[in-house]
């Protein structure tokens, strides 16, 4: 059913619906972005066969099938750019300065874990397992890059493991290798793909994110600018349960945590910046200082 061209979102309904999205997802829409959340919820509407926006947060609110809809309003609002190796200075220092110093610290357990949080369409969680192999530090460890997304249409495109030529636009020629061709793209060849999985949750969800356990590293690239004060500090205080201490969380270059609550050491790397869980050591004077 092609979207109507005469249903407009009043203001009233578009304060509706930003407070539920909010209360759900912690995704903060700034009063100018009324004709983005009318574009982005009109093909709902529209498929539903509801007659306006207030039907369709009743709809939300109290219908049988609402947490089926809740997960493809999700999909629908979530803005989901990625490809290979984006922020690939930032990959760079992850690969040659991070990566040894986990394999330091975890050496005893010769386990290995890496959360990509706000997954996306995976392209990031591959890129991350690339590093790891490249660096040739982790044979015959336990290695998992494990990527979650409030949207369970780019999980669902994760998991396949095949991307079309969009998603290979900032790709090193050099990885290919990892990489064989298909009739309906490039699929990532299983020796990466082992250390790869996917799960659709929401950041906020702490009985899930519980469910994750201890992790070494955690990046988190171009999320938590999307999120209320609220949601970020409440985010970024999972992140530090979940990490090992010394185990880094590494965020998009227009995100900071100079202006949150944490208890995370800012750490200088040799081009780029960092977030370090302390460890003993460091809490007994080394390191970065603490925020």
């Amino acid at each position: 059913m092609r979207p109507s061209s005469t249903l407009v979102m009043s203001e009233e309904e578009f304060r509706l619906l930003r407070e539920f999205i909010n209360a759900h997802s912690g995704f903060a829409f700034s009063g100018e972005a009324i004709r983005f959340l009318e574009r982005r919820l009109i093909v709902r509407v529209t498929a539903l066969g509801l007659g306006s926006f207030s039907e369709y947060y009743r709809y939300l609110r109290y219908h049988p099938a609402k947490a089926t809809e809740l997960s493809r309003l999700m999909d629908a609002v979530t803005t989901n750019e990625t490809y290979f190796f984006r922020e690939i200075q930032q990959l760079n220092v992850f690969r040659d300065q991070v990566l040894p110093e986990l394999h330091a610290l975890a050496a005893p357990r010769k386990s290995l874990t890496v959360w990509s949080a706000g997954c996306s369409t995976g392209e990031e969680v591959y890129s991350l397992a690339m590093l790891i192999d490249e660096s040739r530090l982790f044979e015959g460890w336990n290695v998992c890059v494990f990527g979650n997304d409030i949207s369970q249409r780019v999980v669902h495109i994760a998991r396949t493991g095949v991307f079309r030529q969009s998603s290979f636009k900032a790709m090193p020629p050099q990885y290919m290798r990892y990489f064989a061709d298909e009739s309906e793209g490039r699929s990532v060849i299983p020796r990466i793909r082992r250390w790869c999985s996917f799960g659709h949750f929401n950041l906020l969800d702490e009985r899930q994110t519980l469910m994750m356990g201890y992790v070494d590293a955690i990046v988190c690239r171009n999320v938590l600018i999307y999120l209320d004060n609220h949601s970020r500090e409440k985010i970024i205080h999972t992140f530090y349960e979940r990490l090992h201490p010394g185990g880094y969380l590494l965020l998009g270059h227009s995100e900071s945590l100079l202006y949150a609550s944490t208890t995370f050491d800012f750490v200088h790397l040799r081009g780029d910046l960092a977030y370090r869980k302390g460890s003993e050591v460091r809490r007994n004077g080394e390191g970065g200082s603490a925020l």
